[in-house]
């Protein structure tokens, strides 16, 4: 006997190949530099020289400078001409000063495709180009309804249609919690009928029927509605529509031939995600014997399909009740009740009418009920809904069981990162060198580039009065920092001793910075932690990268040394280091500074710690930190993980190299759960009933290379 809708779940083996490729630094001779998903040419077929284009390789949506950076294969003895930089075929620079080769670019609006490229020759001909497609960067604004929006018909004992109801005649509950109706009327709303035709073999001898059953839901049209005939059998065939013109309907259903097995489950499932994509009220109305021969997705695959796609989906079994087995029945009308449609099995051509009528009347003769649900999480789960008359009289019909709430907008973590050798020394490297993994899951990154854009620094001093014998060379040393930073970089200067104060804000205005440190005077204890904790306060409020550079001689205490000197903690520092993502640099003077915890704090942020014999050393340490800054690739993904809970995701970076290092702060802190937001607006799908709504603003752009 033939199984009846039966569905067999896919199993599918999915294997990844990954391609790799070690970079050099400094021998480039022999290497073949390759993009993300690009195999190498077998030895023989390698040109002597080759150029690849390694950052920026997508757009990480802000205007600003970028570092277009270029890596280039040539034989030992090749005289190389100036490399050139091109953008949208217009010369962008050249650079003639040896690896790495690079130029800067303004890109001032991302929100536009551009495309960049570089060319390479050497003195007896021979040359490369490689180019790269970036993508405009995306702002999706999704307005996501936070009203729910549901549909009844309701007939009394006598079974017919109910008018003239008011809120106050029905219960609403969501997840068993009452609910308060906003807006209840008999309203008549655009639809979208997905007519889904069973064409498969077992059909042939019926496909008359078929063809008048079908024809007739044209005679229920109304202006404007659409209708998209979907024939299927083993697979989707053909599509018409969406279309509200009944000649193409008929013709398009005149046109459907019969043959091969029965996938209903598989093409139930494949047109409620297409209908997901239409506004306005959708249904789907399946015409079929009810023998599902063929599908890979299971009943219950199917049925959350329909459900995200809000669609209600009503069968027409055209085999009639004797010939779908018990089964089957209870499946199909499983199918319609779930999604708030209905389930006819109409076994001579002539209850076809009244199959029609009850569907026209369903359809057409509802009830809109929108409520604004108590619970505004947005995550993503699904809600429980019951509604209710109030008067025993009268029958519900039509009303979906739940829905889901809106899912979180993706999360796409910015990490910072510097890679070197084993002896310390920075090396460039493109995304292709690079596996990242969050809590141990491997990540694909988005966009690549090394780390230009300006910095925000907060330095702070510790002016305690152990630092009164050094106070000449903390000042020195302070003006040379403040000379070697960027004119773009905004700098602000806190002094601590018994409490932080902030010397001067935030500001490109280096003559601040001098008079901040010109007038630096050293007395009382050591409030570091507090120090740190203001600074980073104060760079919350910024955009961008951002660092702190503290110079100590001690560890944190009081003026006499017989106690701690911050109100804040070690412990409130690193957490609030990992919250704002900023990196930390230590200096730490003297034999009594206290390495462990100034080593733990650039550890937890990606930064470094020094410790200079002496206060000599404070000058090449700061030319460290400001190397440092200016060596440094940020890199962007989608986390496989959306949730949104505030937690702390480890994220590791890994060269695949074995003699590179990376280092970045380890991770980041996840955004917390959003709720909807409160004003008013018109729900999509009726135009008239209000709702709440939210909107989150998403972003993406990649690259693509061009292929020569």
């Amino acid at each position: 006997m033939r199984e009846l809708l039966r569905g067999r779940r896919r199993n599918a083996v999915g294997l990844r190949l990954a391609g790799r490729t070690v970079v050099s630094c400094a021998l480039a001779a022999g290497l073949v530099a390759a993009a993300v998903g690009v195999h190498a040419a077998p030895e023989q077929d390698v040109s002597p020289l080759s150029v690849r284009l390694t950052s920026p390789l997508g757009r990480i949506g802000t205007p600003g400078t970028v570092r277009v950076v270029a890596q280039i294969t040539a034989p030992v003895d090749a005289v190389l001409n100036p490399v050139r930089f091109f953008v949208d075929d217009v010369l962008l620079g050249v650079d003639d000063h040896g690896p790495p080769y690079a130029v800067d670019w303004d890109d001032i609006n991302p929100f536009e495709p551009r495309v960049i490229a570089v060319e390479v020759s050497d003195a007896i001909g021979r040359t490369a180009r490689d180019a790269v497609s970036l993508e405009p960067f995306e702002i999706v604004d999704v307005s996501q309804v936070m009203s729910v929006l549901l549909e009844a018909t309701v007939y009394d004992e006598h079974n017919r249609f109910v008018h003239g109801l008011q809120p106050s005649a029905f219960t609403l509950l969501e997840d068993d919690v009452l609910q308060s109706i906003d807006f209840l009327a008999k309203e008549t709303v655009p639809s979208t009928f997905g007519l889904l035709v069973d064409s498969s073999q077992s059909m042939s001898r019926r496909m008359g029927f078929v063809r008048r059953a079908a024809e007739q839901i044209t005679t229920y049209l109304r202006p404007d509605d659409r209708v998209l005939v979907v024939p299927f059998a083993h697979g989707v065939d053909a599509v018409t529509g969406p279309t509200n013109d009944r000649a193409t309907v008929g013709e398009a259903i005149a046109a459907i031939e019969t043959g091969g097995g029965t996938a209903i489950l598989d093409s139930l499932a494949w047109l409620a995600r297409r209908l997901e994509l239409i506004g306005g009220r959708r249904s789907i109305i399946l015409v079929t014997d009810g023998y599902d021969e063929d599908s890979e997705t299971t009943f219950d695959e199917a049925l959350e399909a329909i459900k995200k796609a809000e669609v209600a989906v009503y069968v027409v079994a055209i085999a009639g009740v004797a010939g779908i087995s018990l089964e089957g029945e209870r499946l199909l009308r499983r199918l319609a009740s779930e999604s708030g449609g209905m389930a006819f099995f109409p076994a001579r051509a002539r209850d076809l009418v009244e199959v029609y009528d009850a569907l026209a009347t369903d359809a057409q003769n509802r009830y809109l009920v929108s409520y604004t649900p108590s619970n505004q999480a947005i995550d993503g789960t699904w809600r429980n809904i019951r509604l209710f008359a109030r008067d025993d009289r009268y029958v519900l019909s039509g009303v979906r069981e739940g829905y889901y709430a809106p899912d979180p907008p993706p999360i796409r973590p910015t990490i910072e990162f510097t890679v070197t050798d084993t002896h310390g020394r920075y090396v460039p490297v493109s995304a292709a060198d690079l596996v990242v993994l969050e809590d141990g899951v491997e990540q694909t990154v988005d966009t690549f580039q090394e780390a230009v854009t300006p910095v925000s620094i907060i330095l702070a001093i510790d002016s305690s009065g152990s630092m009164r014998k050094v106070t000449e060379s903390v000042v020195l040393a302070g003006r040379s920092f403040v000379e070697s930073l960027r004119p773009e970089d905004a700098l602000a200067v806190i002094l601590f001793g018994d409490h932080p104060t902030l010397a001067h804000d935030l500001s490109t205005d280096r003559t601040e910075s001098f008079e901040a440190i010109d007038n630096y005077a050293a007395s009382g204890g050591t409030a570091l932690y507090d120090a740190l904790y203001d600074g980073l306060t104060r760079l919350q409020r910024e955009d961008g990268r951002r660092a702190v550079v503290v110079v100590t001689d001690g560890r944190d205490e009081d003026n006499p040394g017989t106690g701690p000197g911050s109100l804040r903690s070690f412990g409130e520092v690193v957490a609030l280091l990992r919250e704002t993502g900023a990196t930390l640099f230590a200096i730490g003077i003297g034999s009594q500074v206290a390495r462990t915890p100034l080593e733990a704090l650039a550890r937890a942020s990606g930064g470094q710690a020094y410790f200079p014999a002496d206060v000599s050393g404070l000058r090449d340490d700061y030319d460290r930190i400001v190397e440092n800054l200016r060596r440094r690739f940020v890199l962007r993904y989608t986390s496989t993980n959306s949730t949104r809970d505030g937690s702390w995701r480890t994220v590791e970076i890994t060269p695949t190299s074995s003699e590179f290092v990376a280092v970045s702060r380890g991770g980041y802190v996840t955004p917390p759960l959003e709720r909807a937001s409160q004003s008013r607006q018109p729900h999509p799908a009726c135009g008239k009933c209000p709702g709440n709504r939210i909107k989150v603003t998403l972003g993406r752009a990649f690259g693509r290379r061009l292929q020569p």
